[in-house]
């Protein structure tokens, strides 16, 4: 059951304001005994209840009278205390979040060999977004054949929002397709990648014959290799993720001359 001390008022500014409500105009002491609140309490849960602008006094009376706000308008103005909080909360962690960015970016990378792998389909996409999210330098993206990063819906949204974010660090993407992958896209998922993306000077995109499979090379040092199902071609059954900088060495000099051959995509 919804309480007042869920919009942040104590047990005693609760009864306090609901008991204003029924008495209309009154005086600390006839509250206290109306609320319950006991008489050495009741003047800090009075300053408390204006200081949120849940009620008004009327200080030329003596003793000095009390009313409740309407109930609407306390509610918005707990309401809005409540969302303030919640930015200043927000903006802490966020600051939280920068500096702790700043300090664990300092260290030294990694660079000895590992390999993981998903399998499903939420497994597999949320391996994906996260591998595209760590690219800092390049990705190069290759599709042969049909994949559901490149298609419509909720993965191919998620692709365009991390391609869109590398781009804006500063990270040279590079899309290397197939004609027949080309092809088998909607026309609608070409129109979007080329009107959000083609325009960016980093962002480049090609055909090239005899391309088969999908893998996404990152930074130069990991690969993400998507595993069809079987028995649905068009869809991941799993993906491989590996960080190994002589295996991407030589799957980047494999892809240069295949690149320098191929032909950027005609909008």
């Amino acid at each position: 059951m919804a309480s007042l001390r869920d919009l942040g008022l104590s047990e005693y500014e609760a009864r306090a304001y609901r008991a204003l409500l029924r008495t209309g105009a009154t005086t600390a002491k006839e509250l206290s005994r109306a609320s319950d609140v006991p008489m050495g309490r009741i003047y800090d849960v009075l300053n408390s209840l204006e200081q949120y602008h849940l009620i008004r006094s009327q200080a030329a009376s003596r003793p000095k009278k009390y009313v409740a706000v309407e109930p609407d308008t306390a509610l918005d103005r707990l309401l809005e205390s409540k969302r303030q909080e919640l930015d200043e909360k927000a903006q802490q962690y966020q600051e939280v979040v920068d500096e702790l960015t700043t300090e664990l970016d300092a260290a030294e990378p990694v660079h000895d060999q590992f390999w993981t792998a998903a399998v499903g389909d939420d497994e597999t996409v949320d391996l994906l977004i996260e591998r595209l999210s760590a690219a800092d330098e390049s990705l190069v993206m290759v599709a042969g054949t049909p994949s559901p990063q490149f298609d419509l819906g909720a993965v191919g949204d998620l692709v365009v929002e991390e391609i869109e974010a590398a781009l804006e660090r500063g990270v040279d993407v590079s899309v290397l397709m197939s004609p027949d992958m080309v092809d088998s896209l909607p026309e609608s998922v070409g129109r979007r990648y080329m009107d959000q993306l083609s325009d960016h000077p980093k962002f480049h995109v090609r055909t090239a014959e005899n391309l088969t499979g999908v893998f996404n090379l990152i930074d130069d040092v990991e690969v993400c290799i998507e595993v069809p199902n079987p028995l649905d071609p068009g869809q991941a059954f799993a993906m491989i993720d590996l960080k190994d900088p002589d295996f991407a060495a030589d799957l980047r000099e494999t892809f240069e001359p295949r690149w320098e051959r191929a032909v950027p995509l005609a909008l």
